[in-house]
């Protein structure tokens, strides 16, 4: 049975599909993942990325089949392949650009692509990281992502929590900065659900919002920890309650800040369909 899916702009799984196995896309379609990305970056070998991108562009454009797909870096010719065979797909949601280093490589793909489709921006390397406030500024840039994999191996940094802190942090920021919704945080590679638990709090006590994921076994363990608790829910609405039946009157310096966050919480319930406890 097909999952409502949640808008992008919210969304808190991206799940990556090998974009040469047309087989898994509507296995991927009909999972638990908020969004699907479509790969024919890294996943597909150079020598059948023309084949890998035909089937993606063929099954975008059958019946009402969606999907963001993650394309080539700005600096290869597969790029100029990619923008110029997708513009104007029917099923296209959006693009996530490989290896975002500059405001320029965002906003000429949003350029070519047409001018209305959004374009995640995924941030690999040490370069990126440091740009990150002017990619989040760029025309078309619609999020942010964290390529943590790339990243490690560009600056030579390990999977540490507090190693991987300060990019997670500077992609937070930046998203905050340029207007964006919060940043998406890297894959884990772990298929042990009390790992990926482990590591999407502390993707959450970061400020991201959102987990790229390569399994759809993934997902559900992912949306739990990134949406708010029941408990949390339930605060909101008693808060808000309270709050109503004041006449809305703030009382102290804390109120206004309690007031933020119950509203956000209560959208973002609305949203996942989270219930209080």
């Amino acid at each position: 049975m097909r999952q409502r899916k949640v808008g992008p702009e919210d969304a808190r799984s991206w799940l990556l599909v090998n974009g040469a196995r047309t087989d898994l896309f509507d296995t991927a379609r009909d999972s638990r993942a908020d969004q699907v990305v479509l790969d024919i970056e890294d996943a597909v070998d150079p020598a059948h990325k023309a084949e890998a991108r035909a089937g993606v562009v063929e099954w975008l454009s059958r019946g009402d089949r969606s999907a963001w797909v993650r394309i080539n870096d700005r600096s290869t010719e597969s790029w100029d392949d990619d923008v110029a065979k997708l513009a104007g797909v029917p099923g296209l949601l959006g693009v996530m650009l490989a290896k975002t280093e500059a405001a320029e490589q965002v906003t000429e793909t949003f350029d070519r692509l047409g001018g209305s489709t959004p374009v995640l921006a995924l941030v690999e390397s040490a370069l990126g990281i440091e740009e990150a406030v002017s990619i989040a500024r760029a025309r078309g840039a619609f999020r942010l992502a964290f390529g943590s994999g790339d990243y490690r191996r560009d600056t030579g940094t390990s999977a540490d929590d507090l190693a991987m802190a300060y990019p997670r942090s500077r992609l937070v920021l930046a998203s905050r900065i340029g207007g964006l919704p919060g940043p998406i945080d890297g894959p884990t590679v772990s298929s042990s659900h009390p790992v990926l638990r482990e590591q999407t709090a502390v993707t959450v006590s970061l400020g991201l919002t959102g987990k790229l994921c390569l399994d759809p076994e993934q997902t559900p363990v992912i949306n739990e920890v990134i949406s708010p608790t029941p408990s949390d829910v339930a605060w909101a609405r008693d808060f808000l309650a309270d709050f109503e039946a004041r006449g809305r009157v703030i009382r102290d310096g804390s109120d206004k800040p309690r007031l933020g966050r119950a509203r956000k919480i209560e959208r973002l319930a609305q949203t996942f369909g989270v219930e209080p406890a």
